[in-house]
């Protein structure tokens, strides 16, 4: 077992102990994610569950952890798939029980196949069951089906779980605070990022597809080792720049549009979240120097307002505060500061919050607010600061910011001196920025 799988194994036991102090023990199980059909003859890529890969760091899909609390001692077990000579050669490597027991620090691993016996005996006598509820409509039917069977064998002198409760609440608890594991594996992720960044801006030129930077992306998140996309990037130029979430990736970029890029790799697990916005012909126009220059103030300002002890929310009001001062100062908004942000009508401009946590989900888990409460920023905490403004054609704004999009996003985490700033290697600055954009070009 390395020094991964024994962190994997402290959060097992951390996730014990609080059975233990919350009801006095009993069973937790957690499902990997299910293989999903993409069509006839063909699936999805895998992608495990956050949760069950946060215990366990195991790869593979058909698996379930099963924690037990219990008077005599605790057991970690897992239950995965069968060694299969067959199978692997059509489909793969597979750990099989005795490796995986081994090599992920369980104290016991069983066939899946053998799941559906061998739980009725490990429920029986809990006095509650952990496990996440609602997230698989077939995982929740199984649950169902594993108390009714105990229920069932009363008679034998054995009792159901008594309570059942979603495991969640103390796993997005411990998620939201990384260990220095976590924050490696993000530091690289942010570090691919960024690398793909730069070379999107290089790549991009008028004439081009969307598409064309999207595979440019692509091509340095898989050369540099990452697994997998956070999540679909968004490659938007000229108008695309302010749908928020444009997927489509397909219009020819003209000379003088802004390309707005928000894409991030996954590595070993974890996500990074990265926007830039920059000129397809390498040179901002006097109108998108100005916006480009409002939301680059609002996101320094937002990340100087991150530090230790502060509430969450505190940055997001910062960012509404400098943009609204903007708009107001280039004749977007009319009235007083105060007067813009009571009457919201900044919001025609900037209508999304300044950030969001970020770990082994791009949304991570976590909450954001607790009995009426902004939780408060504490070290080891990452994430994201991306304010932006997007200038749709409207009959109160002047022609020259129609269309003119920027959001500029990076992730950051929380120090105990104030922030890291995870993604600071990609170019944002306007001299950056354009340099960047000239990198490639003769």
């Amino acid at each position: 077992m390395n020094h991964a799988h024994q962190v994997y194994r402290a959060r097992r036991d951390a996730i014990l102990q609080t059975m233990r102090g919350k009801s006095g023990g009993g069973l937790a199980l957690l499902p990997t994610a299910p293989e999903v059909p993409r069509n006839r003859d063909s699936l999805y890529p895998f992608r495990h569950d956050s949760y069950f890969y946060y215990l366990s760091g195991f790869p593979e899909p058909e698996a379930v952890i099963a924690l037990v609390a219990g008077p005599d001692g605790d057991r970690q077990l897992l239950f995965c798939r069968e060694k299969d000579d067959e199978r692997e050669i059509w489909d793969g490597f597979r750990y099989g029980p005795d490796a995986a027991r081994e090599i992920f620090g369980f104290d016991e691993a069983h066939p899946i196949s053998a799941l559906k016996a061998k739980l009725p005996e490990i429920a029986s006598d809990r006095p509650a069951l952990f496990t996440p509820l609602g997230l698989f409509a077939d995982w929740d039917r199984q649950v169902a089906d594993l108390l009714n069977e105990v229920r069932g064998r009363a008679r034998t002198g054995v009792s159901a779980p008594e309570e059942v409760v979603d495991i969640r609440a103390a796993l997005d608890a411990m998620r939201l605070v990384k260990d220095s594991h976590e924050i490696g594996l993000m530091r690289r992720a942010c570090a691919i990022s960024s690398d793909a960044h730069r070379r999107a801006m290089a790549a991009a030129r008028p004439g081009a597809l969307e598409y064309e930077v999207e595979a440019e992306l692509a091509h340095e998140f898989l050369t540099s080792g990452a697994q997998a996309l956070a999540y679909s990037s968004i490659v938007a130029s000229g108008p695309n720049a302010c749908v928020l979430h444009y997927r489509d990736n397909n219009r020819q970029m003209q000379s003088g549009d802004l390309l707005l890029i928000d894409a991030g790799c996954e590595y070993q697990g974890y996500a990074s979240d990265i926007t830039r916005t920059f000129p397809v012909n390498g040179a901002f126009t006097g109108p998108q120097k100005a916006i480009y220059d409002l939301v680059l103030a609002a996101q320094l300002a937002c990340i100087d307002a991150v530090s230790p002890g502060m509430p969450f929310h505190d940055y997001h009001r910062t960012a509404e505060r400098v943009l609204a001062q903007g708009f107001i100062d280039l004749g977007l908004c009319e009235g007083s500061l105060d007067a813009v942000l009571e009457s919201g009508s900044y919001k025609q401009f900037y209508m999304h919050r300044a950030g969001h946590w970020l770990g082994m989900d791009v949304h991570d888990a976590g909450l954001y607010q607790q009995r009426g409460e902004s939780v408060r920023l504490t070290p080891g905490m990452v994430l994201t600061v991306e304010p932006g403004a997007y200038i749709r054609p409207a009959a109160n704004v002047p022609e020259r910011f129609w269309n003119i999009g920027v959001r500029i996003e990076d992730d950051v985490l929380v120090t105990p001196a104030g922030v890291e700033n995870l993604t600071a290697a990609a170019p944002k600055s306007v001299a950056d920025v354009e340099a960047a954009c000239r990198a490639l070009r003769a």
